[in-house]
């Protein structure tokens, strides 16, 4: 907990406050995805009515229908929001003049060569300064690097002329969505808030009080943003040991999941992690490079974060020659062999898509002439993703349909399949998942 600092009279601040007590307060929301919606339902859960913005008029439509599009969100909690005008979704910006508390819970992707891509904060910016107002409250989500509050937002809200701290209050609080857990949710994981001024701090924490168990005072923005980061990058650099163990255990002949699970029985001093195909999610695969990024402004190369965000980027490479090594002992060339992948979620049992490495190995086989079909029971069709347009279908599991495969690739370990049938039923099973731990089967290559 930060020393609170003691707050001047500010009758912006206290108007704002009386009418977050009260419920009175409108909160709008910029992203109606996989962060902003369960960000909506909160809110209205607590009594808020809520705004929700976003550029895709068919989120909008969907919504306003009462309708869910992210699995894990039930479209009865929307439909019942919406029909009592509680909640609303609009593509209107203009509108934004109407909330008291902007949340902001826009993409913040790679470019090409792997920098931040500020596109989406910088446009939500300017587009919050057309329709700034005193009392504001502006809160950004998106995970960022250190110091995008004050460099980017801040500067861009006060061309208007309008003060931070004074007029309009200014705050980063990290997301924390983890999609499909059930062990947390919203309300439960605590919130971290920085501020760029007393008054913003004490504006960002009485907003968040109310919709979760626990807020987290830092004393600044960067802080905040550099939380966030910590957070995921701590994940990526023991996913990454744990990728590299994974290679190490293939030459040495050891079953490295049969490793972390003994490794685990010890009550203190390790917390496992395990290797995979690649990272996916928003966060994970993203965030190092932003740090990695920023670092050089500062003359400094956070070396041990790129060797880990190489480690990770190179494991879709790695799982394509472990296809083509096991083809190879069948006397088959990858080139003309038919593969089916299983799995293209991110992670189990959700239907977020985002930076998944399944999709990049789906196209390295491609490049390499192998014939790919996908089954997954949450992604029925792949979407067309940022940099990749795949148009492709889930296909069906059945006896008939497995014979046709010369090898099945385990991508993403989803619950519901049942892997000794499909070992049973395959010709050659390459598993980057561990899904196949414990069966013996010279038809199983892990991966």
């Amino acid at each position: 907990m930060i020393k609170e600092e003691k707050v001047a009279e500010n009758k912006n601040l206290d108007g704002l406050i009386r009418k977050t007590e009260d419920r009175t307060a409108r909160i709008g929301i910029i992203g109606m995805g996989y962060v902003g919606l369960p960000l909506v339902l909160r809110f209205c859960e607590e009594g808020f009515g809520v705004t929700g913005f976003d550029v895709d008029p068919e989120k909008v439509e969907t919504l306003t229908a009462g309708r869910s599009y992210i699995r894990h969100i039930p479209s009865e909690s929307i439909k019942g929001w919406v029909d009592q005008g509680r909640f609303e979704a609009t593509t209107e910006m203009s509108r934004l003049g109407e909330v008291d508390a902007i949340i902001i819970c826009v993409p913040t992707p790679l470019t090409r060569t792997r920098e931040p891509d500020m596109r989406f904060v910088k446009g939500t910016a300017s587009t919050i300064a057309e329709n700034l107002r005193p009392g504001h409250l502006v809160s950004l989500e998106s995970t960022t690097y250190p110091g995008t509050t004050v460099e980017v937002l801040l500067p861009e809200l006060e061309r208007t002329g309008l003060r931070a701290g004074e007029d309009f209050f200014l705050v980063f609080s990290p997301e924390r969505e983890d999609p499909g857990r059930k062990d947390f949710s919203t309300k439960t994981i605590p919130k971290v808030v920085g501020g760029t001024s007393p008054c913003c701090l004490k504006a960002g924490r009485t907003l968040y009080s109310k919709v979760v168990d626990r807020v987290i005072e830092v004393s600044s923005t960067q802080a905040a943003e550099m939380t966030k980061l910590l957070e995921n990058i701590y994940r990526c650099v023991n996913i990454a040991l744990m990728n590299e163990l994974k290679m190490l255990c293939d030459r040495m002949g050891i079953d490295i999941w049969e490793v972390i699970e003994a490794s685990k029985t010890k009550p203190f001093g390790f917390q496992p992690f395990y290797p995979g195909p690649g990272l996916g999610g928003h966060c994970i695969p993203i965030d190092p490079f932003y740090l990695t990024w920023k670092a050089r402004q500062f003359d400094f190369s956070t070396r041990f974060i790129e060797l880990a965000g190489e480690i990770n980027t190179s494991m879709p490479y790695y799982v394509v020659n472990k296809v083509a090594e096991g083809l190879n002992r069948h006397g088959k060339p990858l080139k003309g062999s038919r593969i089916l992948v299983l799995g293209v979620a991110y992670k189990k049992d959700v239907d977020d898509m985002r930076e998944s490495p399944a999709v990049h190995i789906i196209e390295l086989l491609k490049e390499r002439g192998a014939v790919v079909d996908y089954n997954d029971p949450f992604v029925p069709a792949i979407p067309k993703l940022r940099g990749h347009d795949l148009e492709m279908t889930s296909t069906a599991l059945g006896e008939e349909a497995m014979e046709q495969y010369d090898c099945v690739l385990i991508a993403t370990d989803h619950s519901s399949y049942d892997y000794g049938w499909i070992v049973e039923r395959s010709r050659l099973v390459v598993d980057t998942r561990g899904a196949t731990a414990g069966m013996r089967s010279e038809k199983i290559i892990r991966a």
